[in-house]
C-alpha cells in the first residue's frame, strides 16, 4: 500500500503541533502515512502547490499568513469556506485540483463545548480580538450558534470592515449584530462580554504581545485564546488571575485536526486516541 502524504505549511510553522497530532492518530490506526510541517514564504505560496501535486499529497493545512490567499487559489470550495472567505484545509482531487474547506470554527465550537459544557453561545453578547482567517471562521461559528453580538477589535479597521461586510447577509439572517470598537471603546464595553476570543497571532511566542487592559470585564465571561504556544498566555492568565473561566488554544487546533485527517486518511479518529493524544500534549 502506498503511503498517504499530508503537510501543514506556514510562516512561521517550526511552533506547528500539528505533525505529532496527525501522526500520533496514524500510528494509533495503523495507517501507511506521514504528516510534516514546511515552512512556505508568502512568495513561495505558488511553487509549493505544484510540488505538492507532483509530490502526490493527499492534502495539506494551512496556517499564518496563506488561508486568504489560498481560498482564491482553490478550484473547489466548501459552503463553509466560502462563507469564511478562509481556507485552513486542502483536499487535492483525483483530478489534481484544491479543493478548500475551513475546519476552525467548527474546532473552535467543539473545543468551547468540550472545555464549558454548560456554556450556551445562543443570545450571547461576544468580543472578538483580530480581523483574518481564523476571526473570519469565528465570527461564522459564532452567529451559527446565536451570538446575539459580536463587537470585533483589529489593528486595521478596513480589514474588520471587510470581515463585517462579507457577513451582513448571514448575520441578518441570523439577527445578530456585529460591530467594530476601536481598542479604548472595545476595553470599556467588556462589562457586556459573555465570550472574549483573541483570534489573532498576538501573544504567539515570537509575535507581538497583546495589549489588552480586561479591568472592566465581566467576571462571569469565558476567555478563550486561540493561541496555543505558550499555552498560557498573558491573556489567559490575566484572565484567570481575575477569576475568569479560561480556554487553551490547544484543543481547538485538535479538533479542527480531526476533520482533516478524517479527509485525507479516510478514517474518523477514534475517540479514546483523541483523549490519549491530549496527553501526549
Amino acid at each position: 500500500m502506498s503511503t498517504i502524504k499530508a503537510a501543514v505549511i506556514g510562516d512561521p510553522i517550526s511552533h506547528s503541533l500539528s505533525p505529532i497530532i496527525h501522526n500520533f492518530l496514524l500510528s494509533k490506526h495503523q495507517i501507511e502515512g506521514n504528516y510534516s510541517a514546511i515552512l512556505v514564504k508568502k512568495d513561495e505560496l505558488k511553487s509549493f502547490l505544484n510540488s505538492a501535486i507532483e509530490n502526490g499529497l493527499a492534502g495539506f493545512n494551512i496556517t499564518i499568513p496563506h488561508k486568504e490567499e489560498i481560498f482564491k487559489i482553490c478550484d473547489y470550495k466548501s459552503k463553509t469556506a466560502m462563507l469564511t472567505g478562509a481556507v485552513n484545509t486542502v483536499v487535492i482531487t483525483a483530478d489534481k485540483k484544491f479543493f478548500g474547506h475551513n475546519s476552525d470554527g467548527e474546532g473552535f465550537i467543539n473545543h468551547l463545548k468540550n472545555s464549558v459544557s454548560d456554556f450556551d453561545l445562543n443570545g450571547k453578547t461576544t468580543f472578538v480580538i483580530g480581523a483574518g482567517g481564523a476571526a473570519r471562521a469565528i465570527v461564522y461559528a459564532l452567529l451559527k450558534a446565536g451570538a446575539k453580538k459580536i463587537y470585533i477589535t483589529n489593528r486595521s479597521e478596513i480589514r474588520a470592515a471587510e470581515l463585517i461586510k462579507n457577513f451582513a447577509d448571514f448575520s441578518a439572517q441570523k439577527k445578530s449584530e456585529i460591530q467594530f470598537l476601536d481598542k479604548n471603546s472595545f476595553e470599556k464595553k467588556l462589562g457586556e462580554c459573555d465570550l472574549l476570543v483573541n483570534s489573532s497571532s498576538l501573544g504567539m511566542a515570537g509575535q507581538e504581545s497583546l495589549e489588552i487592559d480586561l479591568a472592566t470585564l465581566n467576571r462571569a465571561a469565558i476567555v478563550f485564546d486561540i493561541v496555543y504556544k505558550p499555552l498560557m498566555t498573558a491573556l489567559l492568565k490575566a484572565a484567570e488571575l481575575r477569576g475568569n473561566k479560561i480556554v487553551t488554544g490547544l484543543g481547538m487546533l485538535v479538533f479542527q485536526a480531526l476533520i482533516g485527517f478524517e479527509l485525507w486518511f479516510k478514517q474518523k479518529p477514534d475517540e479514546k486516541f483523541v483523549k490519549e493524544l491530549f496527553e501526549v500534549l
